[in-house]
């Protein structure tokens, strides 16, 4: 695949996420740590950066903060909106 004559000239593309995978125009052929080669034949591939994935090297999102039903994404904090948990609740281990 990389190395194949057949494969066009101009470079892969690979996309950087700020909270994400490793976006590759695909097909891609990954080799592991312990060199298992990892082949996907998408054309994009999506690769974990963070570890967390159970489908390793692939992302299956694992990466994204969990928000239980009814509890709101704490990025959608009103600016001077305390977070919830943080500080300023009374405490009951006899803590000051």
């Amino acid at each position: 695949m990389p190395n194949s004559p057949d494969r066009p000239t101009r470079p892969t593309r690979v996309t950087l996420g700020a909270d994400g995978p490793l976006l590759m125009e695909g097909p891609v052929e990954v080799v592991g740590d312990d060199g298992t080669l990892y082949t996907s034949r998408r054309f994009t591939a999506a690769i974990c950066t963070c570890r967390r994935t159970r489908t390793y090297p692939w992302c299956d999102t694992s990466h994204r903060r969990r928000v239980k039903p009814g509890e709101r994404d704490p990025r959608e904090r009103k600016p001077g909106e305390p977070e919830k948990g943080a500080g300023g609740g009374d405490r009951t281990d006899g803590a000051a």
